[in-house]
């Protein structure tokens, strides 16, 4: 296999790869709505652990967040708004 197709082939898998179960994340959000509760836009490093994925596509994962927001500690987030914790 070439270089240029290896290269390619390696960044369809690092941007495919899924969050698991229990993996520690730091999710941004900044700007969402989650029931009646809007997050600033300082909240762009929320802490938390993957509890399930809820949507293939466009990916979703439901966050349990280390902290509770106005009674909020599950959100739903896309998969853009999370990194590796």
């Amino acid at each position: 296999m070439d270089k240029g197709r290896r290269q390619a082939r390696g960044l369809r898998l690092s941007m495919e790869a899924p969050f698991r179960p229990g993996q520690l994340v730091r999710v941004d959000l900044a700007g969402m709505q989650v029931e009646k509760v809007t997050f600033h836009a300082a909240v762009t490093d929320a802490v938390g652990n993957i509890v399930k994925q809820t949507s293939e596509d466009p990916p979703k994962y439901l966050v349990r967040l280390l902290f509770s927001f106005r009674g909020i500690n599950e959100v739903e987030v896309p998969a853009g708004r999370i990194r590796g914790g």
